[in-house]
C-alpha cells in the first residue's frame, strides 16, 4: 500500500513538474519579439490534425515550435523563399474547433508541399507584411 502511494506521489510530482516547464517553455517564446500564436497542420502528408504552436519570424526563415513540447528547438522551419500564400480562409466544420478562436486558416505551399497556417488576423497582416518585406530576389507569392 505505501509503494504504491509513493509511485502515486511521484507521478503526480512528474506531472507537475512536466507542465510548469511547459508553461514557462511557452511564456520564453511567446516574450520574444516576433512570435505569434499559430496552429498547423500537413493536410495531405497523412498529418490531418491540427497542432497548436507559436511561430516565430527569423530573417530568412519561419520556425515552428509545438506548444506541448519540451524541445528548445523549433519542430518545423520554413525558409521565407520557399513559402508561398495561395488562399486564405474562415476555419470550416470542426476546425473551428481545432484553432485559437478568431483564427483564420492560411493555404500555403512550402516547396510544393501543401501547409495550413491557423492565426489570428492581425498575425496574418504580420505575416503578409514578412513575406512581402524579403530582400530582392527572393520569389514570395502573397494571396
Amino acid at each position: 500500500m505505501l509503494l504504491s502511494l509513493e509511485v502515486a506521489g511521484a507521478c503526480a510530482l512528474l506531472l507537475l513538474v512536466s507542465l510548469v516547464v511547459i508553461v514557462l517553455r511557452r511564456r520564453k517564446l511567446s516574450g520574444r519579439l516576433g512570435t505569434f500564436d499559430c496552429s498547423l497542420r500537413h493536410p495531405e502528408a497523412g498529418r490531418r490534425r491540427w497542432a497548436l504552436g507559436v511561430a516565430r519570424y527569423e530573417v530568412d526563415r519561419l520556425d515552428w515550435y509545438r506548444t506541448f513540447s519540451f524541445s528548445p528547438r523549433p519542430s518545423c522551419t520554413f525558409a521565407r523563399g520557399a513559402l508561398d500564400v495561395l488562399d486564405r480562409r474562415d476555419p470550416a466544420g470542426a476546425e473551428v474547433l481545432a484553432v485559437q478562436p478568431g483564427a483564420m486558416v492560411v493555404q500555403c505551399r512550402v516547396e510544393r508541399e501543401p501547409l495550413e497556417l491557423a492565426m489570428s488576423t492581425d498575425a496574418y497582416t504580420g505575416f503578409a507584411s514578412w513575406l512581402e518585406s524579403a530582400p530582392p530576389g527572393q520569389n514570395v507569392n502573397v494571396a
